[in-house]
């Protein structure tokens, strides 16, 4: 899968700024920033529209990173980092919220997932809940490298329809196109498995 997440160019890998993490250098926090702060920022934005908001999950990322490694070795450091920010960003986004009303494609792009996957009946099992995910997860594993860089960037990432287009070098119409059959696609995978929503 050919992904352009703005990772600057360096001569640094994941594996030595792990490495430095786990030794305590504060030279990994430098590097992490050097290699993904602008992809960091850019998902923060997408969630949060305030870039001094974004500056702040950016900066509480890294300290959640400092925080986390060591116990934890991660496998893939950008998903890693990724799960990082989007947890800190959503807490945000949740936080403003519940005092008014922002724009945010965080929003729009779940709207637009739930209109697919749209249920009267409420999932109150977390167990339910689980087996559901894993569910999607396969159906997301089953796809083509660009059906799942689609959905990952708009569903997960919150990555604007122009962007994903912009890094895929396709049309606009043509994203939301795949969109719609990954949507249907997914709806008739979750009800092959008895998920009926």
């Amino acid at each position: 899968m050919t992904k352009n997440i703005e990772v600057e160019q360096t001569t640094i890998t994941d594996q030595q700024i792990i490495e430095m993490y786990w030794l305590r250098e504060e030279r990994a926090i430098q590097e992490t920033d050097i290699k993904y702060g602008k992809f960091l920022l850019r998902m923060a934005y997408n969630i949060l529209h305030d870039q001094c908001d974004c500056e702040e999950c950016q900066n509480d990322t890294y300290l959640g990173i400092w925080n986390t490694i060591p116990p934890t070795r991660p496998a893939v450091f950008p998903a890693f980092i990724t799960q990082i920010m989007r947890n800190i960003a959503i807490n945000r986004y949740k936080e403003k919220t519940s005092k008014k009303r922002i724009p945010s494609e965080l929003q729009i792009s779940m709207d637009d997932l739930n209109y697919a996957l749209h249920s009267d009946i409420s999932v109150e099992k977390e167990y339910e809940a689980n087996e559901i995910g894993k569910i999607i997860s396969e159906y997301i594993r089953g796809l083509s490298d660009r059906k799942q860089y689609i959905f990952v960037g708009r569903f997960y990432i919150a990555d604007k329809i122009e962007n994903i287009a912009d890094e895929l070098g396709i049309s606009i119409s043509s994203v939301y196109k795949e969109i719609e059959k990954i949507k249907q696609g997914l709806k008739i995978h979750l009800e092959r498995n008895g998920v009926y929503l």
